[in-house]
This record gives C-alpha cells, sequence and structure tokens, in this order.
C-alpha cells in the first residue's frame, strides 16, 4: 500500500511542494544549531527547557488523544467513528513522530539520543518517557497499517489485533501521565508541583487532539472529499467540549488553591503568567488570550451542536486548538522555569532559529501525515467504488 502514498492530485502535490519550504528552512537552522550549539536558542543557565520541550508536552496530549476514538469504537462498537478511527491512530503516529523530533533537537548533539539506550536508567523518568512513546508509536502504526489493510482486502482483522488494541487504550494514557511526571517530580518548582498536573494534562490533550482531528475532517471533506460522517463529528465534538470545561475547572482550582492558601511558590508563579511579576509582564497578554479563548470555545462546541453548524464548528476547534496550545505550548514551560526557586524572575523568549526549526519539524509532521492519509483516502475510495458497484449489480 505504500505507493498509494505518492498518487494524489495536483492539488495534494503542491501541498507537499510547499511543505518543503519550511522543512529545508528548519533543517538549515538545525544544522546551525548543531554547529554552534545551544547556545543560539534563548534557553540559559535558569531557563533548561524551553521551546522545543513545551512544543514535545503539547503533542504528546495530541497523541495521547486518539484513544478518544478508539475506546468508543473497539469497545463500545459505536460506529459512528468507523470512518475516523484509522485517521485517529495515523494523527497519533504523528505525533509522537513530532514529539521525538522536538526532543532530539533539544538535546543539541545527536549521538546523546544513544545514551538513553545505551545507558538505560529505570529510575529516571526520562527512560520511561521513551519506553511510553516509543512503544505507543508502534502500537498505533502496527493497529492503524493492519487494520487498513484488511479493510482494502475486505476480511476482519486477525485475532492478535485485539489485544494490541485494548493495550493502547491505557497506553494512551500512561504516555501523557509519564509526561506530567517529568514536571511534578521536580521539587522547588511551584507551578508543576501539583498532583492536578497529570488529571490538566489529559483534559486539555482529549480537547485539543480531538479538536484537530475535527478540523483534519472538515479539510478533508472539502479539498478531498472525503466525508468522515456528520455522527462522528458531533460526538467528537461532545468530547471536546467536555474535555474543555474540565480543563478550566482544573485551571479554576489552581488558583483557587495558590491564591486562597498564600502558598508563595505556587501563587508567585501564576502572578508571573497572568499578572505579571516585578515588571515581567511578557506572558500575561498571552495567557489571557489563551483562558478568554478557551471560555469562548464551550458555547461555540455546544452552537455547533446545536444548529449542526460545520463552520461554528471549525471556529470552535480553531479556538481549543490554539487556548491549548497556548497554555502547554508557551505558558508551561515559562510559568515553571522563569520564577526560580530563589525568586529571581528570568524572561525566556525562543530566537528566531528555534521557531524555525520547530516550525520545519511540524512541516515534517504535516508530510508524514498527508502521506499516510493518502493511502488511507486511496483505500477508502475503492472500498466505496466497490460498494457503489456492487449495488449496481443488485
Amino acid at each position: 500500500m505504500i505507493e498509494r502514498a505518492f498518487i494524489g492530485r495536483a492539488r495534494s502535490q503542491l501541498w507537499l511542494a510547499a511543505l518543503l519550504i519550511p522543512i529545508g528552512v528548519g533543517l538549515a537552522c538545525y544544522l546551525r544549531q548543531f554547529e554552534r550549539g545551544l547556545a543560539i536558542t534563548g534557553m540559559g543557565r535558569d531557563v533548561i527547557w524551553g521551546f522545543y520541550v513545551a512544543q514535545f508536552t503539547f503533542l504528546v496530549g495530541v497523541a495521547a488523544s486518539a484513544v478518544m476514538v478508539v475506546a468508543p469504537f473497539y469497545l463500545h462498537q459505536s460506529r459512528e467513528f468507523a470512518r475516523i478511527v484509522i485517521l485517529g491512530e495515523f494523527l497519533a503516529v504523528a505525533a509522537v513522530l513530532l514529539c521525538i523530533l522536538h526532543i532530539f533537537v533539544d538535546l543539541g548533539q545527536p549521538a546523546r539520543v544513544l545514551n538513553v539506550l545505551i545507558h538505560p536508567a529505570p529510575g529516571s523518568v526520562m527512560f520511561w518517557d521513551m519506553v511510553v512513546l516509543s512503544g505507543y508509536l508502534v502500537l498505533n502504526l502496527v493497529i492503524g497499517w493492519t487494520c487498513l489493510d484488511c479493510e482494502r482486502n475486505g476480511a476482519k482483522p486477525p485475532g492478535w489485533v485485539k489485544p494490541l488494541i485494548y493495550l493502547s487504550i491505557p497506553w494512551a494514557v500512561g504516555i501523557h501521565t509519564v509526561t506530567a511526571f517529568l514536571y511534578c517530580g521536580l521539587p522547588g518548582r511551584g507551578l508543576w508541583l501539583t498532583a492536578l498536573l497529570a488529571p490538566r494534562f489529559l483534559s486539555s490533550a482529549f480537547a485539543s487532539g480531538p479538536a484537530l482531528l475535527v478540523l483534519i475532517c472538515l479539510a478533508l471533506k472539502r479539498f478531498a472529499g472525503f466525508d468522515a460522517g456528520e455522527a462522528g463529528l458531533r460526538k467528537l465534538t461532545v468530547t471536546v467540549a467536555y474535555a474543555m470545561a474540565a480543563n478550566l475547572f482544573f485551571i479554576a482550582l489552581e488558583f483557587f488553591t495558590a491564591f486562597y492558601s498564600g502558598i508563595p511558590g505556587h501563587r508567585r508563579d501564576l502572578q508571573y503568567l497572568f499578572f505579571g511579576l516585578d515588571g515581567h509582564t511578557a506572558m500575561v497578554p498571552w495567557m489571557w488570550t489563551s483562558l478568554t479563548l478557551m471560555a469562548a470555545s464551550i458555547p461555540l462546541l455546544v452552537a455547533s451542536l446545536r444548529r449542526r453548524s460545520m463552520r461554528i464548528l471549525a471556529v470552535a476547534c480553531s479556538l481549543v486548538f490554539v487556548s491549548t496550545w497556548i497554555d502547554k505550548g508557551l505558558g508551561l514551560i515559562a510559568g515553571g522555569l522563569a520564577v526560580s526557586p530563589l525568586e529571581t524572575v528570568v524572561d525566556y523568549a525562543p530566537t528566531a532559529p528555534e521557531v524555525l526549526i520547530s516550525v520545519g519539524i511540524y512541516a515534517s509532521g504535516a508530510l508524514i501525515l498527508t502521506l499516510l492519509y493518502r493511502i488511507v483516502l486511496s483505500v477508502r475510495s475503492d472500498a466505496d467504488h466497490g460498494s457503489a458497484a456492487l449495488g449496481a449489480d443488485s
């Protein structure tokens, strides 16, 4: 089936060609970083993690969200997700590859990646994060490819796939939980030192990932003629709405705990992000924009369900995705590291090379996802034509 990835319409070929531009720019910036080191980034002694790790954290959530279509379809036989489930699994594959690439560029020297394999450290959370991410990548790739191949041949999936499907469901929750443990296990960082971090990660993941999947399905319908089914999109919309409501509730709990208790470490981090601290206000407009978009997305999601409006749904899902990206892709790292345990404030802003490298990685993920979706759409097109031919013969 791999050959189907390279067959597509002229518009699709232009899209792939356009993706090569940011990929090339990102690669050039990375070669410069490889030569000069991480000194070209905005990171330093106080801010040891930056834009790369923030994108890694956000994308782990996008990958974990595949469970929102896998679990209903395979466990509860929700046939509404029949045309979406493989799209969700391949989205998880692309998202995990993006996670790995962001960690790869964050390490500075590529050879350091081998240290995780040559010198495994089971006592390190980072080691287990590598294990769960690589395992999740293999699970989704094997499950998605096997089921798609069986669909192409008109056969039922083999029996050995079902245990892998059941395993992938708790595994999806595990990858973002372990990622949260990377942060909340660090003492002296008030924003991260909370048992609510893992639930917050999961709620935002189950909002942003399905929202992105809805946007992809709407784009495929408009530009590729692939209809994922209104019923499945409506169910995904309900999931996004509940997950975003839970995420806002968890944020409110963090504010109450920090400000009502008056614990300086936790309060100062939130002050820095939302109100500014000691004259440092760089993150304030970003965080209030994120919070406003989160709050606005819920009534829009409900309105899209009531009015059956795909336009409102597209706007609502875009707000969900952008707001969660700001919260985890910018605020999480800045809020956790900018205010040091010694109560000094060090602003962090990604440099142009950092952003361009990350954009190049995102473009690489879009390229991989496009090729995978070309295969899915080609198989589905053949199946639809076969069904139409059988109907005409009967």
